[in-house]
């Protein structure tokens, strides 16, 4: 359903009332072929989506997919191939190529981090670090490329961070109050707390009340001590400016997660092009 409804709206964002280049120089009439060729190294997301995208778009459009999504790719190889109107090829080129070239650029840097921790327990986490009404995409381009789905939104999960940690009062205060408020709600949410040093972990630790603990922008000695002191007790989740060069590093130390904002947040997009196939 979500998907149904990126792609209508998406669709309606770009072509209103129609497509006036197209429309004013390629007869209603013209067949014609195209093919998505990688320009760059990666691993290919989206293809799912797209698929979507041309059946909604027109449903004469034959889509023909010769690589899966999660698939690595490499320079001037062909993803899929596309036969059907040479218009509505023309009006859906950006928009399918809005998506993949996103997608794969996230799956990309994915997999990157999945290899770097390879022979580790440690999973890698994206955030909520994401383009808004896009969430969806993104999320899902990171679980192509290995990595795995942190909370979707605001509603799926209480997450108690520094803030709500200060409002409330301190760290038992806002355990408790979010214990009672499942409670007498009645729900089925998991509880994740950050905390920022060993002297807030072992608040959490002797308190308990949640499933998940975060730590925050520790170092890695700090970190390796904070996962003695849990002893499997909580899962645990390292996160703070981890990057490529020191995720090993991190993975080390024994956490179960390492959530990294920079999956969503700052990538460019891969290289792809769809060019009409002579």
């Amino acid at each position: 359903m979500e998907l149904k409804k990126f792609v209508k709206l998406s669709i309606d964002e770009d072509v209103r009332d129609g497509d006036h280049s197209s429309l004013s120089c390629i007869s209603s009439k013209q067949q014609g072929s195209a093919q998505l060729l990688v320009k760059e190294n990666g691993v290919i997301a989206g293809i799912e989506v797209v698929k979507e995208i041309f059946k909604t778009f027109d449903k004469d459009i034959k889509f023909e997919a010769l690589i899966n999504d999660g698939d690595k790719v490499n320079y001037g190889e062909v993803v899929f191939k596309v036969y059907g109107s040479s218009r509505s090829l023309l009006t859906i080129e950006r928009l399918v190529l809005n998506v993949m070239q996103r997608m794969s650029e996230i799956a990309t840097l994915t997999k990157k981090y999945v290899v770097q921790i390879s022979g580790f327990k440690t999973r890698i986490l994206d955030t909520r670090k994401t383009t808004p009404l896009n969430r969806f995409l993104e999320k899902e381009a990171v679980r192509i490329g290995g990595g795995v789905n942190h909370r979707f939104g605001l509603y799926d999960m209480i997450m108690l961070k520094d803030n709500h940690i200060d409002f409330a009062g301190g760290i038992k205060e806002a355990i408790f109050k979010a214990n009672q408020y499942i409670k007498e709600h009645q729900l089925d949410l998991e509880i994740e707390i950050e905390t920022r040093n060993l002297e807030e972990l072992n608040k959490v630790v002797q308190y308990g009340g949640v499933k998940r603990i975060m730590l925050d922008n520790f170092n890695l000695k700090d970190l390796k001590k904070a996962v003695g002191i849990i002893n499997g007790q909580f899962e645990t989740e390292a996160s703070g400016g981890i990057n490529l060069e020191t995720v090993r590093e991190y993975a080390k130390c024994g956490v179960d997660f390492i959530s990294v904002g920079a999956l969503t947040h700052s990538v460019h997009n891969m290289d792809l092009s769809l060019k009409a196939i002579p």
